[in-house]
């Protein structure tokens, strides 16, 4: 059905302060940096999916992950997703390109500098102060991010002022 949620998972690779993303070639977020996830399959549990996920796209076998928080994203487009987000920390490894895109190392002093979905980056920065959340994004049509809070604290981390109708 139109507009309902789709489930996906996110695994946030980190090795001595560097990140592993995924510059997509595809829909959505083309062009941008991501970490490595997809959909979660029926019958499948988040924790098998981002596991399942993270071999696919990267060949890494990873056991020890942490889900670190959920993100839900919310537009009146068909883009309505509730993702769990992981984080796994590995060995520094040259990670073959996928169908998914291109695979770098960025180091978290350069965060800001990357192009990125707008939600990420309130990601990283829970994340690298190993704060669980609970994020709620707000799109408009056209797919620009409204509103994110953090459902745990309450804390509204982005407000757009103004939003176009």
């Amino acid at each position: 059905m139109e507009g309902l949620k789709r489930a996906a998972v996110f695994c946030i690779l980190i090795c001595n302060g560097s990140f592993l993303l995924l510059k997509r070639s595809k829909e959505p977020n083309k062009g941008k940096l991501v970490p490595p996830g997809g959909k979660i399959e029926p019958f499948e549990s988040p924790n098998d999916a981002v596991i399942r996920e993270v071999k696919e796209e990267t060949g890494l076998e990873i056991n020890d992950i942490t889900l670190c928080g959920i993100l839900t994203e919310t537009s009146p487009t068909s883009y309505n997703w509730i993702s769990y987000i992981y984080v796994a920390h590995i060995q520094h490894t040259i990670i073959e390109n996928c169908d998914e895109g291109e695979f770098h190392w960025v180091h978290k002093t350069n965060l800001p500098d990357i192009d990125t979905p707008p939600t990420d980056m309130y990601i990283y920065q829970f994340v690298a102060e190993e704060k669980q959340f609970i994020f709620n994004a707000l799109f408009d049509q056209t797919l620009t991010m409204l509103e994110m809070t953090d459902e745990l604290s309450g804390q509204i981390l982005f407000k757009k002022e103004n939003p176009i109708k």
